[in-house]
């Protein structure tokens, strides 16, 4: 669970032992709204929120074809620099991204690709959450899905033990046909995050 992860990753990475004596620590934004509403770190210590631009520097990427699942290339850090548009004009890829932040998250890594139906920029992920939540991720994702087209395909993948979650980033709060690669893996992180927060708020199942 959420919670389990951060207390982990508190410990294994914020606060290691060479870092205990510090008075501040540098974060993301999602990871210390989500310290500071839950009081997971002594209030002794200052958080100072790192530039988010910086959050993807070390994924790992891939481009690949959408037909044949074939990788095409593997790409650095720069690739995500260019127009989310690059998805339109290259309908036939998609994109492969593994993160220790996504991992964070509870997503084991996500694909990212253009409709060919409807045009819109889909999402798909293997989300860690159990079976039970079902009913809450439902809710969740048709109440922060903006738009009367907003759409998502949910569905419990018993051999993995995880959910397959497709949806249009289109509809998420934040997005805009401007942004840059970078730009959108950064919101779809923070809405995975939130939606996984929410989730297991909810279900008052926070351990």
């Amino acid at each position: 669970m959420l919670h389990k992860r951060m207390k982990q990753y508190i410990s294994s990475e914020l606060m290691s032992e060479e870092q205990q004596a510090a008075t501040s620590v540098e974060i993301y934004q999602e990871e210390k709204e989500f310290i500071t509403k839950y009081k997971l770190i002594s209030n002794d210590i200052t958080l100072i929120e790192k530039d988010p631009t910086t959050r993807f520097l070390d994924a790992y990427i891939e481009r690949c074809d959408k037909e044949t699942e074939e990788t095409l290339s593997t790409e650095s850090f720069a690739f995500l620099e260019q127009p989310i548009d690059y998805l339109q004009k290259h309908k036939n890829e998609f994109l492969y991204l593994e993160s220790n932040w996504f991992e964070l998250a509870g997503i084991d890594a996500v694909s990212f690709e253009v409709s060919d139906v409807f045009g819109t920029y889909d999402v798909m992920v293997g989300l860690k959450l159990q079976k039970k939540f079902e009913l809450s991720l439902k809710e969740s994702l048709s109440k922060e899905l903006l738009g009367d087209e907003a759409r998502f395909e949910l569905i419990f993948n018993q051999k993995d033990g995880m959910w397959d979650l497709n949806f249009a980033l289109n509809y998420v709060q934040g997005f805009n046909e401007d942004m840059s690669l970078e730009q959108a893996y950064r919101l779809i992180y923070r809405f995975i995050f939130k939606l996984v927060e929410r989730v297991e708020e909810g279900s008052k199942d926070v351990n």
